[in-house]
């Protein structure tokens, strides 16, 4: 009887033991889940902010060649070249998504200015600069998907449970998504022949 009461209590001791490794070991691989997804975020953005730099760099060499052919178009310019320096001072993730936003809205009323220079649409060097823009947009569109697929996977993480528990005690709080907020973004794109 002795032995059996020794024995048990050896087993609850060690089933004791087992069970805090476990959510110890639980705990630990629930952390370095955190580190690995916020370091999947952040080189997201980072990808993203690659291409913003890029944006930022064309957009000077587009504005001076389009002056050229439209003077009278200064407003447009001004607002242009004011939204890039907005974007290019954004330090913060959430400052740099609302001024992509902006120069995003200011551009689209820059192409809509180029339309109206047929002559404009056949410089070379023109649409050069407006290829590697489309290009660079493009870019910016995979890379906002794939920095916001990943914000999606360290949300759903920090917001399930138990995941959750490890994540109050790192502090850790939802991240941003890039998201469209200009309502014509939204709107179907009108095709004319």
């Amino acid at each position: 009887m002795k032995l059996l009461i020794e024995t048990g209590g050896w087993i609850g001791i060690g089933v004791a033991v087992a069970l805090v490794l476990i959510i110890i070991i639980w705990a630990i691989a629930t952390y370095n889940k955190f580190v690995s997804l916020g370091a999947n975020g952040d080189d997201a953005f980072s990808t993203i902010d690659v291409y913003l730099k890029k944006r930022y760099d064309l957009i000077p060499n587009l504005v001076e060649t389009v002056k050229g052919y439209t003077k009278h178009e200064s407003e447009t310019f001004t607002k242009v070249t004011q939204a890039r320096a907005q974007a290019m001072s954004a330090t913060t993730v959430s400052e740099k998504i609302a001024a992509d936003r902006e120069l995003t809205t200011v551009l689209q009323g820059f192409r809509r200015v180029t339309e109206n220079y047929p002559e404009l649409k056949a410089n070379t060097n023109f649409l050069d600069l407006q290829a590697q823009l489309k290009n660079i947009e493009n870019e910016l569109v995979q890379a906002r998907k794939y920095y916001n697929a990943c914000v999606r996977e360290l949300n759903k993480k920090i917001k399930s449970f138990p995941s959750l528990i490890i994540a109050k005690a790192m502090k850790l709080s939802q991240r941003d998504y890039f998201t469209v907020d200009a309502p014509e973004e939204r709107q179907n794109v009108k095709v004319q022949f």
